[in-house]
């Protein structure tokens, strides 16, 4: 299964409105938007991936249960960034405080606020130059800290607001650093 990349530019600008629109209207195709407004079908995850989104979605959600600092999001949770792109991470949170600031209409349609931490876990489908670009997308939108995790290669890219990116090779954890107080991902389950 391939992503697609749809440049509408040329015949019509989607407005943040038309654009939740026609996500509702289709909710059996997952869409996101570039910063650069160009529209970008992707496709379902396979089982392996899927699972281990699971996993991984789990583990936050039992510590963010545990310390109440914030609000977690899975994989159909679009993000309308402030960059212009509206995007769907595999993983995110939101520091409670900032969460609070949205009216109870942006909770409900995507959210206009960039994640405080997001994670993306490559699917074959995906090429990493195009998730390192997400990546990057983030970062300028304001994201802190982010986590791009090639399961099949055992590579981290960990992505911090102002920062360059840190490769590691093959890391038994990664830590939520400040961003997410005293969470440690174990990625023995992940490879």
């Amino acid at each position: 299964m391939l992503t697609y990349t749809i440049d509408l530019k040329p015949f019509i600008e989607l407005t943040d409105d038309q654009f939740f629109q026609l996500c509702c209207n289709h909710p059996d195709i997952k869409f996101e938007r570039s910063a650069g407004r160009e529209l970008i079908i992707v496709p379902p995850t396979g089982g392996e991936t899927g699972n281990r989104n699971f996993e991984i979605a789990t583990e936050f959600g039992i510590w963010n249960r545990q310390y109440k600092l914030g609000v977690c999001f899975d994989s159909s949770t679009g993000f309308n960034l402030p960059n212009g792109g509206d995007r769907a991470p595999d993983v995110a949170w939101v520091r409670q405080d900032r969460w609070d600031t949205l009216t109870p209409e942006q909770k409900e349609k995507f959210p206009p606020i960039a994640p405080d931490f997001v994670l993306e876990l490559m699917s074959p489908s995906d090429k990493l130059s195009d998730v390192q670009a997400k990546m990057q997308e983030y970062m300028t939108s304001g994201v802190r800290l982010g986590w791009l995790i090639d399961r099949k290669t055992h590579r981290v890219e960990i992505y911090r607001l102002n920062q360059p990116v840190d490769v590691l090779q093959d890391p038994e954890t990664l830590s939520g650093e400040d961003v997410l107080p005293e969470f440690v991902l174990s990625l023995n389950p992940i490879w």
